[in-house]
């Protein structure tokens, strides 16, 4: 077995592990802005940690920032929603 083919497991592993830490930890917070900054670096050191796989920790700790931020924005926006809709439920039977 080659040095290579032991490695893409480990970096797969790592890709992985590091998505599903920025999905769990882009909804941190209970603002709008906490939650997009939470998602925001947590995107940047993931990314970094994947580009420096390739030699360009700068350019994907850029790309996890933004995937990150935008995570944290649309987790946002769903909480958001899922309050609004609960409140509206809670009104209407509170109104019967």
């Amino acid at each position: 077995m080659s040095m290579s083919n032991t490695i893409v497991p480990s970096r797969t592993l790592t890709i992985t592990t590091l998505v599903l830490t920025i999905v769990l930890v882009s909804g941190c917070g209970t603002t709008t802005t906490s939650r997009t900054a939470s998602g925001a670096a947590a995107g940047a050191a993931a990314g970094a940690a994947i580009g420096s796989a390739s030699a360009d920790a700068g350019k994907g700790a850029l790309i996890g920032a933004a995937a990150g931020a935008l995570g944290g924005y649309v987790y946002d926006q769903n909480e958001k929603r899922k309050a609004r809709e609960a409140r509206e439920r809670y009104e209407a039977r509170s109104a019967q």
